[in-house]
């Protein structure tokens, strides 16, 4: 596998991953807030949406789809973040399937050095494979955060867990269990991590 197709690869990964988290859950638990910053799961889905095509756009590829809220002002307002009335999930997880079409067809067509202007970026210079590094990163950094908020709401595991037959809720709760035991020692005692 090239350098290409491995990039493509482990963001099609990751985009699995972010869909599968949201997929099933009730509407409202997929839109509320989930920590006390605003974070939800379909606003991270929309988020991701909307970061992809925004690095899509800032090649040649002439991109072929509208993001409303894509524009300074609803980004400064972090439109992007959650899901307004009018909004529906069906419509973010469509949005997010054809922008993840469009960088596919821009990667069918633009090589890996192709130039892109990042204008938000320190150094805006790049090219179009280290857009798709970037993409790869935050896409399964998202991911991780969509995951543990899945678990939070419902208890859906990642996908290793609910391959192993042994890892069921009696394997989580020892396991949890172990971990808190070998934590205990530390309660109270004032010791920060250090960074």
């Amino acid at each position: 596998m090239d350098h290409r197709a491995q990039l493509l690869h482990y963001l099609d990964r990751g985009r699995a991953a972010v869909v599968r988290a949201v997929s099933g859950l009730d509407e409202y638990d997929a839109r509320r807030p989930l920590t006390p910053s605003g974070t939800n799961l379909l606003g991270l889905v929309k988020h991701l949406a909307t970061v992809e095509h925004g690095y899509v756009a800032c090649t040649a590829y002439p991109v072929d789809l509208e993001i409303a809220w894509s524009d300074d002002a609803s980004l400064d307002a972090n439109e992007e973040l959650w899901l307004t009335p009018d909004q529906t999930s069906d419509e973010i997880l469509d949005l997010y399937a054809a922008v993840a079409a469009q960088t596919g067809r821009a990667a069918r067509l633009l090589p890996p050095d192709a130039p892109a202007t990042v204008r938000w970026w320190r150094d805006p210079e790049t090219t179009f494979d280290r857009l798709l590094v970037h993409l790869v990163s935050e896409t399964a950094q998202h991911a991780g955060h969509l995951e543990i908020l899945r678990e939070g709401l419902d208890g859906q595991a990642d996908l290793a867990d609910e391959a192993d037959p042994e890892r069921g809720d009696a394997w989580r709760l020892e396991y949890s269990r172990r971990i808190e035991e070998a934590a205990v020692p530390f309660r109270g005692a004032g010791r920060r991590v250090r960074g």
